[in-house]
């Protein structure tokens, strides 16, 4: 693993029989908080012992030679002042005996929360996130919506100017869960001339309308966009782009259905014009033919996402736990 890999909590590797190795990354759905990152300094200055009760910015004048109080303070301001490894930019700290005091050659930096988005994983190639709904991933340039792209790519530059985020797929603005983005465009061509081959799994949850009695079935039609952007199903090949949706009932009452989609094809929209092709639009759809809000939000959500990984060449899961109000509102009326 390189240096600045950051695998999120709970990953760990498996085998399956005759399959390659594969590494999974379970994470929780992400709070409305946003997610900080502090890259700590390198190899520090010079390190002090406290032995006697002292304020911060006394304890330095008196112990580092050749530092005026003007510059102790601007080292304070920048970060470059850590007490027991925490840095501190009060000048008037209180210094109790057996602190540990250093000076830093770099500044602690202090990374843009991100907001609506949780970072899963990321190495020197990839960048895997779990996106909330209601946060666009990508916006057009006449827009200064906040989206996944923009905070991704101000994170990155943060570690080095140069640095860049490559879309490689896209969740609707009100679909959450797994998205991948790549770190240069070789990486980002790589993966989408070789989409489907290189993606091994993309399971969905979804909340749909209504009691669905088959417990499994598959979905096929052509898929085409109209001049309004949207999506309409045929059953005729010529008239769209093949899509085909695979689902499973996990549960369901009599107003609603929780559901396992897999998709064969990724086309726009293709799971909520195939749910509304079969009579159940996913709740909150109002687009595709939803008539309830039952939760406030979008009905869909990427749980699972296995790929292989473009320069490593392992196969690599990511999962997500399915959003509380999903099963909430699905979940059986109990009898007695």
């Amino acid at each position: 693993m390189k240096n600045n890999q950051r695998p999120s909590q709970g990953h760990q590797s498996y085998n399956k029989p005759n399959s390659p190795k594969r590494k999974t990354s379970e994470g929780k759905q992400v709070s409305k908080h946003p997610q900080t990152n502090r890259t700590k300094t390198q190899t520090p200055n010079k390190q002090y012992t406290v032995k006697e009760q002292a304020e911060l910015l006394s304890f330095l004048l008196s112990h580092v030679s050749g530092v005026g109080r003007n510059s102790i303070k601007s080292m304070l301001a920048r970060g470059q002042i850590l007490v027991n490894d925490k840095a501190v930019t009060a000048f008037n700290y209180p210094l109790q005996p057996g602190h540990t005091v250093t000076i830093s050659k770099d500044r602690i930096v202090e990374e843009t929360p991100l907001f609506g988005l949780r970072i899963m994983y990321e190495d020197d190639d990839i960048i895997v996130i779990n996106k909330e709904s209601g946060l666009l991933s990508i916006a057009s340039p006449q827009e200064n919506e906040v989206t996944a792209y923009r905070q991704l790519t101000t994170y990155v530059r943060e570690k080095n100017p140069n640095h860049r985020i490559f879309v490689v797929h896209r969740l609707d603005r009100d679909t959450s869960g797994v998205m991948m983005f790549a770190k240069s465009e070789e990486i980002q061509q790589k993966l989408q001339n070789s989409w489907q081959d290189m993606v091994k799994e993309r399971t969905y949850v979804a909340l749909v309308e209504g009691k669905i009695k088959r417990p499994t079935g598959t979905i096929k039609s052509w898929l085409k966009e109209n001049s309004t952007f949207k999506m309409y199903s045929s059953i005729h090949p010529n008239e769209g782009q093949l899509a085909i949706t695979h689902y499973k009932v996990v549960q369901s009452n009599s107003h609603f259905s929780l559901l396992e989609v897999n998709l064969e094809t990724g086309r726009k929209n293709q799971i909520r014009v195939h749910m509304q092709d079969i009579g159940h639009s996913v709740v909150g759809d109002k687009k595709y033919g939803a008539k309830t809000k039952a939760i406030g939000r979008l009905g869909l959500h990427a749980q699972v996402l296995a790929f292989e990984h473009p320069t490593k060449g392992e196969v690599m899961t990511f999962k997500t736990d399915t959003p509380k109000p999903f099963l909430r509102t699905s979940a059986p009326v109990e009898t007695t």
